[in-house]
């Protein structure tokens, strides 16, 4: 009978709009769970300009192998997608690799380790048990969490730098010879006769020396194309690369960015 009137109790507070009512016959939980977070977005590809580091985790727990992956985990570098987070949430580590080798997506593998200076952790995809395709790798160096460069983004940077100052000197070295080569013809003769010793300029010689720097920065073409990107690697496009037409013509452009040497440990944002 008490259970028959609580139940009258709750449909007539429910038909009169009672928000409290409605909670109560919704299994007795209510409506007072938040809604579920956002899906984790997966990070990017080039994130080489960035590094992250946490003091107060530093501060509470040692940098080893056994607690690196859960450092890692911290930065904005960590794809949740992966399989190392879906051992976590079955409470096994994150690297047991008995367990990832029965998976197959995106995983995380603890390639190098110098305790507690050096933890180098390598991206890859798991196809089979024995078919793994490496995509990325990242360092913990000192407590800062940094993304390694591609090795062909590293060729393509040294390169070009190399093109760009080689064209350079090219270039001004046949614009000294040329001034020396329009030399007025009536002070030809008093520079030919020898000045105190001095050794008087063949200008056929100097002339030959042009002609061949001349034809050597005509063969000296641009930089060739760099290697292949990763699958799903998107390169940065500069403004040389949107107008191809004028990149000839103009002056040799600046050198791109090294990931070494521009952006270096120390020169990265760090987070």
């Amino acid at each position: 009978m008490e259970q028959t009137s609580t139940r009258s109790y709750q449909e007539t507070q429910s038909q009169n709009g009672d928000p409290t009512s409605s909670a109560i016959t919704c299994g007795g939980r209510g409506n007072f769970e938040a809604p579920p977070p956002p899906p984790m977005q997966p990070p990017g590809t080039d994130m080489t300009g960035i590094c992250f580091r946490d003091k107060l985790w530093l501060n509470t727990y040692p940098l080893d192998r056994n607690l690196g992956f859960d450092y890692f985990a911290l930065s904005p570098f960590y794809d949740w997608t992966c399989n190392n987070e879906q051992l976590r949430m079955r409470s096994i580590h994150p690297l047991d690799i008995s367990q990832l080798s029965k998976m197959t997506w995106l995983e995380y593998m603890l390639s190098e380790v110098m305790e507690p200076q050096l933890l180098v952790f390598r991206k890859q995809k798991r196809d089979s048990a024995e078919k793994v395709t490496p995509m990325l790798a990242y360092y913990i160096l000192d407590g800062s969490i940094y993304q390694a460069p591609q090795l062909c983004n590293v060729f393509a940077a040294r390169v070009g730098r190399a093109l760009y100052y080689i064209s350079k000197a090219f270039t001004t070295a046949a614009s000294k010879l040329e001034k020396i080569g329009y030399v007025d013809t009536e002070n030809e003769s008093e520079t030919l006769e020898p000045n105190g010793g001095k050794e008087a300029i063949d200008f056929k010689e100097v002339k030959r020396v042009d002609h061949i720097l001349a034809s050597l920065l005509r063969k000296l073409g641009q930089a060739p194309p760099p290697p292949p990107f990763p699958d799903g690697f998107v390169p940065p496009t500069t403004e040389v690369e949107k107008d191809p037409e004028n990149q000839q013509a103009a002056e040799p452009q600046p050198p791109a960015l090294d990931p070494i040497i521009d952006h270096g440990p120390a020169k990265r944002m760090k987070f």
